[in-house]
């Protein structure tokens, strides 16, 4: 598992424009960027394309990253996750919530090198996932692992955006309150 002091010092002098700092930051998380990357993209050229491009805005956004915001990991997933939703969104490629493969969702979001941490963190949110509303439960897993939009959630649940969001907010609430507690 990867030190958060040691990833927010890096982010640190990567703010300061320390290209050796952007290396070894790179070094330390490329690969499960990558996958969450590659998990929403789908296309390992694109992956790698998108990959490039999260660096990028690391650079250039590694000024905005304060600890106290969260820790950096999950900071630079948020990065990644989102670039890859939007080239696909660009591209017109969103895909529906169900795969005709069955595999779980959950198995997509997990660390590719199935750590023991990975394993714990996936047990951990399941169980916590298990604890919501169905139906909010389903609108955090649309928004959050297939990119979908509150308007795009609106039109399937047949409700408003604003009891969207607010299912949303709920939801994510009580899914970091459950985790601080699991963990």
């Amino acid at each position: 598992m990867r030190d958060d002091a040691v990833l927010a010092g890096l982010l640190q002098a990567i703010a300061r424009q320390d290209q050796a700092a952007l290396r070894k930051l790179y070094d330390l998380t490329a690969p499960q960027l990558y996958g969450v990357i590659l998990r929403i993209q789908r296309d390992r050229s694109g992956a790698e394309d998108v990959l490039q491009d999260v660096y990028l805005r690391v650079w250039q956004a590694a000024g905005s990253y304060t600890p106290e915001a969260g820790r950096p990991l999950p900071w630079l997933c948020a990065i990644a996750r989102n670039r890859a939703i939007d080239v696909i969104r660009r591209k017109g490629e969103v895909q529906g919530p169900v795969r005709e493969d069955g595999e779980d969702w959950l198995e997509r979001l997990a660390d590719p090198s199935d750590s023991e941490a990975s394993l714990l963190s996936r047990d951990a949110l399941r169980a916590c996932l298990a604890r919501l509303d169905p139906a909010h439960r389903d609108c955090v897993v649309l928004a959050y692992c297939q990119g979908y939009s509150r308007e795009e959630l609106a039109q399937r649940y047949e409700r408003p955006v604003n009891t969207i969001k607010t299912w949303l907010h709920r939801a994510l609430a009580s899914l970091k309150g459950c985790l601080e507690v699991v963990s």
